[in-house]
Protein backbone atom coordinates (compact mmCIF):
# COMPACT_ATOMS: atom_id res chain seq x y z
CA UNK A 1 0.00 0.00 0.00
CA UNK A 2 2.85 2.39 0.89
CA UNK A 3 4.48 1.67 -2.48
CA UNK A 4 1.19 2.40 -4.24
CA UNK A 5 0.78 5.66 -2.30
CA UNK A 6 4.31 6.79 -3.20
CA UNK A 7 3.67 5.98 -6.85
CA UNK A 8 0.43 8.01 -6.79
CA UNK A 9 2.16 10.92 -5.02
CA UNK A 10 5.01 11.16 -7.52
CA UNK A 11 2.63 10.78 -10.45
CA UNK A 12 0.58 13.67 -9.06
CA UNK A 13 3.69 15.83 -8.81
CA UNK A 14 4.63 14.93 -12.36
CA UNK A 15 1.17 15.79 -13.64
CA UNK A 16 1.29 19.17 -11.84
CA UNK A 17 4.67 19.90 -13.39
CA UNK A 18 3.42 18.96 -16.85
CA UNK A 19 0.31 21.11 -16.35
CA UNK A 20 2.37 24.11 -15.23
CA UNK A 21 4.72 23.67 -18.19
CA UNK A 22 1.77 23.52 -20.59
CA UNK A 23 0.28 26.66 -19.08
CA UNK A 24 3.61 28.46 -19.37
CA UNK A 25 4.14 27.53 -23.01
CA UNK A 26 0.62 28.68 -23.90
CA UNK A 27 0.77 31.75 -21.60
CA UNK A 28 -2.31 30.60 -19.67
CA UNK A 29 -2.89 32.06 -16.18
CA UNK A 30 -1.98 29.73 -13.32
CA UNK A 31 -4.12 30.00 -10.19
CA UNK A 32 -2.76 30.40 -6.68
CA UNK A 33 -4.74 30.79 -3.46
CA UNK A 34 -6.39 34.04 -2.35
CA UNK A 35 -7.32 35.18 -5.85
CA UNK A 36 -3.73 35.38 -7.09
CA UNK A 37 -2.82 34.24 -10.61
CA UNK A 38 0.41 34.39 -12.56
CA UNK A 39 1.15 34.12 -16.25
CA UNK A 40 4.38 33.31 -18.04
CA UNK A 41 5.27 36.23 -20.33
CA UNK A 42 8.72 35.33 -21.59
CA UNK A 43 12.25 34.09 -21.15
CA UNK A 44 15.19 36.42 -21.72
CA UNK A 45 18.45 34.71 -22.56
CA UNK A 46 21.94 35.85 -21.57
CA UNK A 47 22.60 37.49 -24.94
CA UNK A 48 19.50 39.69 -24.62
CA UNK A 49 20.32 40.57 -21.02
CA UNK A 50 23.87 41.58 -21.89
CA UNK A 51 22.56 43.75 -24.73
CA UNK A 52 20.43 45.58 -22.19
CA UNK A 53 23.53 46.22 -20.08
CA UNK A 54 25.86 47.28 -22.89
CA UNK A 55 23.60 48.90 -25.51
CA UNK A 56 20.04 49.61 -24.38
CA UNK A 57 20.70 51.11 -20.95
CA UNK A 58 23.45 53.49 -22.13
CA UNK A 59 21.07 54.68 -24.88
CA UNK A 60 18.32 55.22 -22.27
CA UNK A 61 20.47 56.86 -19.59
CA UNK A 62 22.97 58.81 -21.65
CA UNK A 63 25.91 57.47 -19.63
CA UNK A 64 28.25 54.53 -20.04
CA UNK A 65 28.42 52.44 -16.89
CA UNK A 66 30.18 49.11 -16.40
CA UNK A 67 27.76 46.43 -15.27
CA UNK A 68 28.47 42.88 -14.20
CA UNK A 69 27.64 40.64 -17.18
CA UNK A 70 24.61 38.36 -17.07
CA UNK A 71 25.23 34.86 -15.78
CA UNK A 72 21.89 33.16 -16.37
CA UNK A 73 18.68 33.49 -18.37
CA UNK A 74 15.54 34.81 -16.66
CA UNK A 75 11.92 33.68 -16.72
CA UNK A 76 9.33 36.45 -16.52
CA UNK A 77 5.82 36.30 -15.10
CA UNK A 78 2.98 38.77 -14.71
CA UNK A 79 1.27 38.39 -11.34
CA UNK A 80 -2.36 39.51 -10.92
CA UNK A 81 -3.27 39.93 -7.27
CA UNK A 82 -5.91 41.40 -4.96
CA UNK A 83 -5.19 44.53 -2.97
CA UNK A 84 -7.11 47.38 -1.34
CA UNK A 85 -7.13 51.17 -1.49
CA UNK A 86 -6.59 52.70 1.97
CA UNK A 87 -7.72 56.19 0.92
CA UNK A 88 -11.07 54.78 -0.23
CA UNK A 89 -11.98 52.86 2.88
CA UNK A 90 -9.89 49.85 1.84
CA UNK A 91 -11.88 49.34 -1.34
CA UNK A 92 -10.93 45.96 -2.86
CA UNK A 93 -9.13 46.07 -6.20
CA UNK A 94 -7.05 43.92 -8.51
CA UNK A 95 -3.64 44.98 -9.72
CA UNK A 96 -0.49 43.60 -11.33
CA UNK A 97 3.26 43.28 -11.08
CA UNK A 98 6.33 41.49 -12.39
CA UNK A 99 8.01 38.38 -11.04
CA UNK A 100 11.43 37.67 -12.63
CA UNK A 101 13.13 34.40 -11.64
CA UNK A 102 16.65 33.19 -12.50
CA UNK A 103 16.41 30.27 -14.91
CA UNK A 104 18.72 27.99 -12.97
CA UNK A 105 18.50 24.82 -10.92
CA UNK A 106 18.57 26.87 -7.71
CA UNK A 107 15.72 26.72 -5.21
CA UNK A 108 16.56 29.68 -2.98
CA UNK A 109 17.23 33.25 -4.12
CA UNK A 110 17.34 36.68 -2.44
CA UNK A 111 14.47 38.93 -3.52
CA UNK A 112 14.69 42.54 -4.71
CA UNK A 113 11.44 44.49 -4.70
CA UNK A 114 11.91 47.23 -7.29
CA UNK A 115 9.64 50.30 -7.31
CA UNK A 116 9.49 52.05 -10.69
CA UNK A 117 9.65 55.75 -11.53
CA UNK A 118 7.14 58.11 -13.15
CA UNK A 119 5.87 56.83 -16.47
CA UNK A 120 3.67 58.28 -19.21
CA UNK A 121 2.19 55.16 -20.75
CA UNK A 122 -0.11 52.82 -18.82
CA UNK A 123 2.04 49.81 -19.72
CA UNK A 124 5.51 51.30 -19.17
CA UNK A 125 5.62 49.29 -15.96
CA UNK A 126 7.43 46.21 -14.59
CA UNK A 127 4.89 43.60 -15.70
CA UNK A 128 5.21 44.84 -19.29
CA UNK A 129 9.03 44.78 -19.24
CA UNK A 130 9.45 45.27 -22.99
CA UNK A 131 8.05 48.79 -22.47
CA UNK A 132 10.09 49.65 -19.36
CA UNK A 133 13.84 50.35 -19.81
CA UNK A 134 14.34 50.80 -16.07
CA UNK A 135 12.81 47.39 -15.37
CA UNK A 136 14.97 45.87 -18.07
CA UNK A 137 18.10 47.11 -16.29
CA UNK A 138 16.95 45.62 -12.98
CA UNK A 139 16.26 42.27 -14.64
CA UNK A 140 19.61 42.30 -16.43
CA UNK A 141 21.67 43.38 -13.41
CA UNK A 142 19.91 41.39 -10.68
CA UNK A 143 17.72 38.57 -12.00
CA UNK A 144 20.45 37.52 -14.41
CA UNK A 145 22.78 37.06 -11.43
CA UNK A 146 20.74 35.01 -9.01
CA UNK A 147 18.21 37.45 -7.58
CA UNK A 148 14.45 37.22 -7.81
CA UNK A 149 13.16 40.63 -8.93
CA UNK A 150 9.60 41.74 -8.30
CA UNK A 151 7.92 45.04 -9.13
CA UNK A 152 4.40 46.31 -8.52
CA UNK A 153 2.80 48.32 -11.34
CA UNK A 154 0.92 50.60 -8.84
CA UNK A 155 -2.82 51.28 -8.89
CA UNK A 156 -4.09 52.64 -12.20
CA UNK A 157 -1.21 51.18 -14.22
CA UNK A 158 -0.57 47.79 -15.79
CA UNK A 159 -3.84 45.85 -15.80
CA UNK A 160 -5.45 47.95 -13.05
CA UNK A 161 -8.71 49.68 -13.95
CA UNK A 162 -8.42 52.29 -11.19
CA UNK A 163 -7.43 55.91 -11.82
CA UNK A 164 -3.71 56.35 -11.31
CA UNK A 165 -2.68 56.80 -7.67
CA UNK A 166 0.34 58.97 -8.39
CA UNK A 167 2.29 59.80 -5.18
CA UNK A 168 -0.65 58.63 -3.04
CA UNK A 169 1.41 57.23 -0.20
CA UNK A 170 -0.98 54.75 1.41
CA UNK A 171 -1.95 53.20 -1.92
CA UNK A 172 1.68 52.89 -2.95
CA UNK A 173 2.46 51.15 0.32
CA UNK A 174 -0.47 48.77 -0.04
CA UNK A 175 0.19 47.83 -3.67
CA UNK A 176 3.87 47.09 -3.05
CA UNK A 177 3.31 45.26 0.22
CA UNK A 178 0.65 43.04 -1.32
CA UNK A 179 2.96 42.39 -4.28
CA UNK A 180 5.60 41.01 -1.92
CA UNK A 181 3.12 38.70 -0.21
CA UNK A 182 1.51 37.59 -3.49
CA UNK A 183 4.88 36.88 -5.09
CA UNK A 184 5.89 34.79 -2.11
CA UNK A 185 2.75 32.69 -2.52
CA UNK A 186 3.57 32.15 -6.21
CA UNK A 187 7.14 31.22 -5.34
CA UNK A 188 5.95 28.80 -2.66
CA UNK A 189 3.75 27.07 -5.23
CA UNK A 190 6.81 26.81 -7.49
CA UNK A 191 8.84 25.30 -4.65
CA UNK A 192 11.19 28.29 -4.42
CA UNK A 193 12.44 30.10 -1.32
CA UNK A 194 13.43 33.76 -0.85
CA UNK A 195 15.03 34.19 2.58
CA UNK A 196 16.31 37.76 2.06
CA UNK A 197 14.29 40.84 1.08
CA UNK A 198 15.89 43.97 -0.35
CA UNK A 199 14.18 47.13 -1.61
CA UNK A 200 15.18 49.47 -4.43
CA UNK A 201 13.61 52.27 -6.44
CA UNK A 202 14.32 55.21 -8.70
CA UNK A 203 12.68 58.66 -8.85
CA UNK A 204 9.00 58.31 -7.88
CA UNK A 205 9.95 54.72 -7.08
CA UNK A 206 12.52 55.97 -4.60
CA UNK A 207 9.73 57.68 -2.67
CA UNK A 208 7.59 54.53 -2.93
CA UNK A 209 10.53 52.39 -1.77
CA UNK A 210 11.06 54.42 1.37
CA UNK A 211 7.30 54.49 2.04
CA UNK A 212 7.24 50.70 1.67
CA UNK A 213 10.18 50.37 4.07
CA UNK A 214 8.28 52.49 6.59
CA UNK A 215 5.31 50.11 6.38
CA UNK A 216 7.42 46.94 6.55
CA UNK A 217 9.35 48.15 9.57
CA UNK A 218 6.09 49.10 11.28
CA UNK A 219 4.79 45.53 10.97
CA UNK A 220 8.12 43.87 11.72
CA UNK A 221 8.94 42.45 8.28
CA UNK A 222 12.71 42.06 7.95
CA UNK A 223 14.46 44.04 5.21
CA UNK A 224 18.17 43.38 4.68
CA UNK A 225 18.87 46.66 2.88
CA UNK A 226 17.14 49.49 1.00
CA UNK A 227 18.61 51.57 -1.84
CA UNK A 228 17.17 54.44 -3.86
CA UNK A 229 18.28 56.79 -6.64
CA UNK A 230 16.95 60.31 -7.19
CA UNK A 231 14.25 59.83 -4.56
CA UNK A 232 11.79 62.72 -3.92
CA UNK A 233 11.79 61.99 -0.21
CA UNK A 234 9.80 65.14 0.62
CA UNK A 235 7.41 66.16 -2.16
CA UNK A 236 6.40 69.37 -0.37
CA UNK A 237 10.01 70.58 -0.31
CA UNK A 238 10.48 69.49 -3.90
CA UNK A 239 7.41 71.37 -5.14
CA UNK A 240 8.27 74.50 -3.20
CA UNK A 241 11.52 74.44 -5.10
CA UNK A 242 9.70 74.23 -8.44
CA UNK A 243 7.31 77.04 -7.51
CA UNK A 244 9.36 79.46 -5.44
CA UNK A 245 13.04 78.65 -5.90
CA UNK A 246 13.45 77.22 -9.43
CA UNK A 247 16.89 76.30 -10.74
CA UNK A 248 18.03 77.24 -14.23
CA UNK A 249 18.41 73.58 -15.20
CA UNK A 250 15.13 72.25 -13.78
CA UNK A 251 13.60 69.71 -16.16
CA UNK A 252 10.82 70.87 -18.46
CA UNK A 253 8.86 67.68 -17.62
CA UNK A 254 8.42 68.62 -13.96
CA UNK A 255 4.95 69.82 -14.96
CA UNK A 256 3.93 66.15 -15.00
CA UNK A 257 4.47 65.83 -11.25
CA UNK A 258 2.01 68.66 -10.60
CA UNK A 259 -0.54 67.33 -13.11
CA UNK A 260 -0.51 63.68 -12.08
CA UNK A 261 -0.56 64.37 -8.34
CA UNK A 262 -3.36 66.94 -8.57
CA UNK A 263 -5.70 64.55 -10.38
CA UNK A 264 -4.65 61.55 -8.31
CA UNK A 265 -5.30 63.38 -5.05
CA UNK A 266 -8.69 64.53 -6.31
CA UNK A 267 -9.63 60.92 -7.08
CA UNK A 268 -8.10 59.12 -4.12
CA UNK A 269 -8.86 61.62 -1.37
CA UNK A 270 -12.31 62.43 -2.75
CA UNK A 271 -11.97 66.19 -3.28
CA UNK A 272 -14.01 67.16 -6.37
CA UNK A 273 -12.50 70.01 -8.35
CA UNK A 274 -9.08 69.80 -6.68
CA UNK A 275 -7.17 69.47 -9.95
CA UNK A 276 -9.11 72.37 -11.48
CA UNK A 277 -8.20 74.52 -8.50
CA UNK A 278 -4.50 73.90 -9.25
CA UNK A 279 -4.36 73.84 -13.07
CA UNK A 280 -5.34 76.83 -15.20
CA UNK A 281 -8.40 76.70 -17.45
CA UNK A 282 -6.22 76.89 -20.56
CA UNK A 283 -4.46 73.61 -19.82
CA UNK A 284 -6.96 71.70 -17.70
CA UNK A 285 -8.50 69.58 -20.48
CA UNK A 286 -5.23 68.43 -22.00
CA UNK A 287 -3.76 67.83 -18.54
CA UNK A 288 -6.71 65.58 -17.70
CA UNK A 289 -6.11 63.64 -20.91
CA UNK A 290 -2.51 63.15 -19.86
CA UNK A 291 -3.60 61.85 -16.44
CA UNK A 292 -6.28 59.59 -17.92
CA UNK A 293 -3.72 58.19 -20.42
CA UNK A 294 -5.85 59.33 -23.34
CA UNK A 295 -4.23 60.35 -26.64
CA UNK A 296 -2.82 63.88 -26.51
CA UNK A 297 0.02 65.92 -27.95
CA UNK A 298 2.66 66.50 -25.23
CA UNK A 299 3.60 69.75 -26.97
CA UNK A 300 0.13 71.05 -26.04
CA UNK A 301 1.11 71.13 -22.35
CA UNK A 302 3.32 74.06 -21.45
CA UNK A 303 6.52 73.51 -19.50
CA UNK A 304 6.12 77.00 -18.00
CA UNK A 305 4.65 76.40 -14.55
CA UNK A 306 3.46 80.02 -14.40
CA UNK A 307 1.11 79.24 -17.28
CA UNK A 308 0.12 75.76 -16.10
CA UNK A 309 -0.44 76.44 -12.39
CA UNK A 310 -2.79 79.09 -11.02
CA UNK A 311 -0.88 82.16 -9.78
CA UNK A 312 -1.92 81.88 -6.14
CA UNK A 313 0.11 78.67 -5.76
CA UNK A 314 3.32 80.65 -6.20
CA UNK A 315 2.61 82.24 -2.83
CA UNK A 316 4.23 79.79 -0.35
CA UNK A 317 1.64 80.54 2.35
CA UNK A 318 -1.28 79.94 0.01
CA UNK A 319 0.29 76.71 -1.29
CA UNK A 320 0.95 75.42 2.25
CA UNK A 321 -2.61 76.13 3.41
CA UNK A 322 -4.44 74.92 0.30
CA UNK A 323 -6.12 71.53 0.20
CA UNK A 324 -3.55 70.42 -2.38
CA UNK A 325 -0.62 71.73 -0.36
CA UNK A 326 -1.78 70.04 2.83
CA UNK A 327 -1.97 66.70 1.04
CA UNK A 328 1.44 67.23 -0.57
CA UNK A 329 2.95 68.05 2.84
CA UNK A 330 2.05 64.52 3.96
CA UNK A 331 3.89 62.99 0.99
CA UNK A 332 7.15 62.35 2.77
CA UNK A 333 9.00 59.09 3.29
CA UNK A 334 11.79 59.62 5.79
CA UNK A 335 10.41 61.01 9.07
CA UNK A 336 10.57 57.95 11.29
CA UNK A 337 13.35 56.20 13.17
CA UNK A 338 14.69 53.97 10.40
CA UNK A 339 15.83 50.62 11.79
CA UNK A 340 17.47 48.96 8.76
CA UNK A 341 20.34 50.08 6.50
CA UNK A 342 19.48 52.60 3.78
CA UNK A 343 21.52 54.08 0.94
CA UNK A 344 19.98 57.08 -0.87
CA UNK A 345 21.94 57.90 -4.04
CA UNK A 346 21.63 61.40 -5.50
CA UNK A 347 23.05 63.21 -8.52
CA UNK A 348 24.72 66.59 -8.17
CA UNK A 349 23.28 67.82 -11.48
CA UNK A 350 19.98 65.94 -11.36
CA UNK A 351 17.46 68.12 -13.21
CA UNK A 352 14.55 66.87 -11.08
CA UNK A 353 15.75 66.04 -7.57
CA UNK A 354 17.87 68.57 -5.70
CA UNK A 355 20.86 67.58 -3.58
CA UNK A 356 19.00 68.72 -0.47
CA UNK A 357 15.97 66.53 -1.17
CA UNK A 358 18.20 63.60 -2.14
CA UNK A 359 20.03 63.84 1.22
CA UNK A 360 16.97 64.58 3.33
CA UNK A 361 16.60 61.16 4.99
CA UNK A 362 20.22 61.18 6.13
CA UNK A 363 20.00 64.80 7.30
CA UNK A 364 16.92 63.97 9.36
CA UNK A 365 18.41 60.75 10.76
CA UNK A 366 21.64 62.45 11.73
CA UNK A 367 19.77 65.25 13.52
CA UNK A 368 18.80 62.78 16.26
CA UNK A 369 21.33 63.13 19.07
CA UNK A 370 24.61 61.59 17.93
CA UNK A 371 22.82 60.54 14.72
CA UNK A 372 21.21 57.44 13.26
CA UNK A 373 24.07 56.13 11.11
CA UNK A 374 21.98 53.48 9.36
CA UNK A 375 20.91 56.06 6.75
CA UNK A 376 23.51 57.25 4.23
CA UNK A 377 23.19 59.63 1.29
CA UNK A 378 25.74 58.92 -1.45
CA UNK A 379 26.59 61.11 -4.43
CA UNK A 380 26.87 59.62 -7.91
CA UNK A 381 28.70 62.75 -9.03
CA UNK A 382 27.51 65.21 -11.65
CA UNK A 383 24.84 62.92 -13.06
CA UNK A 384 21.45 63.65 -14.61
CA UNK A 385 18.20 62.13 -13.38
CA UNK A 386 18.55 59.05 -15.59
CA UNK A 387 22.32 59.04 -15.18
CA UNK A 388 21.97 58.86 -11.40
CA UNK A 389 19.83 55.73 -11.74
CA UNK A 390 22.13 54.05 -14.25
CA UNK A 391 25.17 54.82 -12.11
CA UNK A 392 23.56 53.74 -8.85
CA UNK A 393 22.27 50.33 -9.96
CA UNK A 394 25.66 48.51 -10.00
CA UNK A 395 26.43 50.13 -6.64
CA UNK A 396 23.16 48.74 -5.33
CA UNK A 397 24.24 45.32 -6.58
CA UNK A 398 27.61 45.44 -4.80
CA UNK A 399 25.94 46.55 -1.57
CA UNK A 400 23.11 44.01 -1.77
CA UNK A 401 25.64 41.23 -2.46
CA UNK A 402 27.38 42.17 0.80
CA UNK A 403 24.13 41.65 2.70
CA UNK A 404 23.74 37.97 1.74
Amino acid sequence: MLRAFNYFFYMLLALCAVSAFAQETTHQPIKVSDGITYEFIGRWDVARLNKILTVDTPAFSGVNVKYTPAQNAVKLYRVIYPSSIPERGNKPTMTSGLLAIPDTAGKSFPMVSYQHGTIYGKHQVPSFPDESPETQLMIAQFASQGYIVIGADYFGLGVSTEPEGYMVKGSHQQATYDMINSSRQVLAQMGLENPHLLLAGWSQGGFVTMALLEKLEAIGMKVQATATASAPLDVFALMNGFLSFPRKFDADWLNSIMILSAFAYENYYGIPGLAHSVITDEYYDVAKKAYDRQPFNPADITSDLHKLIRPEYFDPQYFANSAYGRLISAAQAYRWVIASPVHNYYGETDEAITIGVGKMAMTYAQSMGVGNTLVEAISTGKTTHRGTFATAVPLWKIWFDSKQ
